[in-house]
């Protein structure tokens, strides 16, 4: 299970919005090993907020552990472009022999390979991070 520490920023009934605080990294390490600070303050210069289930009622200001549900991130990665990149091929190969034929049957299938993504995507609520418990010291 992945986990990282944020603070609850805003909170809702069944959910929060969080900033992370700890460091970039797994908790082996925290990035000082094979390089994930790194590429974090590479390509992430701000601070970003993300909505996650509240399942422990957490409140503005309180210091907290995030989890990520065991597979959800590849699950995610393969839905988000797995599924678009299977489509757009397959759309490209029924949609015949000529290149406008196949450029717009590529784009069709990309289309709705990202709108069935986006559909499985909302429908996945059990992979959704939550807030496992407080932070301590």
């Amino acid at each position: 299970m992945l986990e990282t520490r944020a603070i609850v920023i805003q909170s809702y009934a069944d959910s929060a919005e969080v900033i992370g605080s700890g460091g970039s990294g797994c908790s082996a390490c925290d990035g000082r090993g094979c390089g994930s600070k790194k590429l974090t303050q590479l390509f992430c210069s701000k601070p970003r907020q993300f909505k996650v289930d509240n399942r422990i009622h957490a409140d503005v200001g309180d210091e907290v552990v995030v989890c990520v549900p065991d597979g959800a991130v590849l699950r995610g990665v393969g839905r988000v472009y797995l599924l678009p990149l299977v489509f757009m091929f397959s759309g490209a190969l029924l949609a015949g022999q000529s290149d406008a034929h196949a450029a717009a049957g590529a784009l069709s299938g990309l289309l709705v390979g990202f709108l069935l993504a986006k559909w499985l995507s909302a429908r996945s609520l059990r992979q959704q991070p939550y807030i496992a418990r407080l932070a301590r010291e």
